[in-house]
C-alpha cells in the first residue's frame, strides 16, 4: 500500500463517528447493512451518516450496492487487509515482538478431528432463534460441539411459540432457559470457538473482542417475535425461522473441520449466514 492512501484512509478514520460505522460493518461483513439500521444502532442523524458514508466510500474503505430500493453498505475487505498488511508489515517492519499475539494460537487444542468446538449464538433476547440455533446445533451436532446462546437484553423469557416449535421436532426443552450474554464473558466462562449473531440488533451491538480470537459471523433472520395475526399465523412464522436455522446448522454441522484452515472456515461461515444460501 502507498503511503498516500494508507495516510488517507487513516485521516478518513480518524473521526469518532466514521471509524464507528466501519466498525459496525465489520460486525457483519462480508454482508452489507442499511443506512437506516446503521443510523438507529449508532444514534446517527441520516443527514451526518450519509456524510460518513460518503467519506469511508470515496476513501474505498466500504464499498455501496443497490438491492431494489435499498442501499446496502459494506466493508471493502480487500482494502482493509491491504491497511492491516501496511501497518503489520511495512510500517511495524514484521517485528516478531508486534505480530506473535497475532499469528499465534491463544492456546493449545488438541487435533481438529477430536476437538469439540463452543459454539455461541447471539440475538438480542435469547428468546427465539438463538434458543433454536442452540438446540438444533445441540441435537444435531453428533456430540462434536457444545452450543451454547445469550442475548444482549436483559431479563427476556423463551418464547411459547418458540418452545412449541422446539417440542414438536423432537428437541427436549426441560434445561433450557433465557441467558445474558454477561454469563459467557465471566472470568471462567468456556472459551468460545465461534461466535455467530442471528439478528440483525445483536451484530450492531458493540462487544468486546471475544477471548481466544473465535471466529465470528451473522446468520440474521427476521424476528419472529414481530409476527402479526392470528395465533396460527404467528406460530408459522416461528416454524419458518426454525426451518431457516436448522438448514444453516445442518450444513455446519457437516463442514469437513479437519481439513479446513481458519481462512477456509471463515469462507464457509460466512457462505453459511448469506441470503444466496436460504435461497438455493
Amino acid at each position: 500500500m502507498e503511503n498516500n492512501l494508507a495516510a488517507y484512509t487513516f485521516a478518513t478514520l480518524g473521526h469518532t463517528d466514521r471509524l464507528a460505522v466501519f466498525r459496525l460493518l465489520m460486525r457483519f461483513a462480508p454482508q452489507g447493512v442499511r443506512p437506516t439500521e446503521m443510523a438507529e444502532a449508532l444514534r446517527l442523524k441520516p443527514n451526518t451518516l450519509s456524510h460518513h458514508l460518503s467519506d469511508l466510500t470515496a476513501a474505498g474503505l466500504i464499498r455501496v450496492a443497490r438491492q431494489g430500493r435499498s442501499l446496502f453498505y459494506s466493508v471493502n475487505l480487500d482494502l482493509t487487509e491491504a491497511l492491516i498488511g501496511y501497518l503489520a508489515l511495512d510500517v511495524g517492519r514484521a517485528r516478531p515482538d508486534l505480530l506473535t499475539s497475532l499469528s499465534r494460537p491463544s492456546r493449545e487444542t488438541p487435533a481438529m478431528s477430536d476437538k469439540i468446538w463452543n459454539v455461541l449464538f447471539i440475538c438480542s433476547g435469547n428468546s427465539a432463534r438463538s434458543i433454536f440455533a442452540e438446540a438444533l446445533l445441540r441435537d444435531l451436532g453428533k456430540d462434536r460441539f457444545i452450543a451454547h446462546s445469550a442475548g444482549t437484553r436483559a431479563g427476556s423469557q423463551l418464547n411459547p411459540f418458540a418452545l412449541a416449535v422446539l417440542e414438536r421436532n423432537g428437541h427436549d426443552t426441560a434445561t433450557m432457559r433465557s441467558k445474558h450474554i454477561g454469563e459467557f464473558q465471566q472470568p471462567g466462562a468456556p472459551v468460545m470457538d465461534f461466535v455467530f449473531t442471528v439478528c440483525d440488533t445483536s451484530a450492531a451491538e458493540e462487544c468486546p473482542p471475544w477471548p481466544g480470537q473465535p471466529i465470528t459471523g451473522h446468520w440474521g433472520l427476521p424476528d419472529p417475535v414481530k409476527a402479526q395475526g392470528t395465533d396460527a399465523e404467528k406460530a408459522l412464522v416461528f416454524a419458518q425461522t426454525y426451518g431457516a436455522l436448522r438448514r444453516r446448522i445442518e450444513a455446519f454441522a457437516a463442514l469437513p473441520f479437519a481439513s479446513l484452515d481458519r481462512l477456509s472456515l471463515q469462507n464457509r461461515v460466512d457462505a453459511i449466514g448469506s441470503d444466496a444460501f436460504l435461497e438455493n
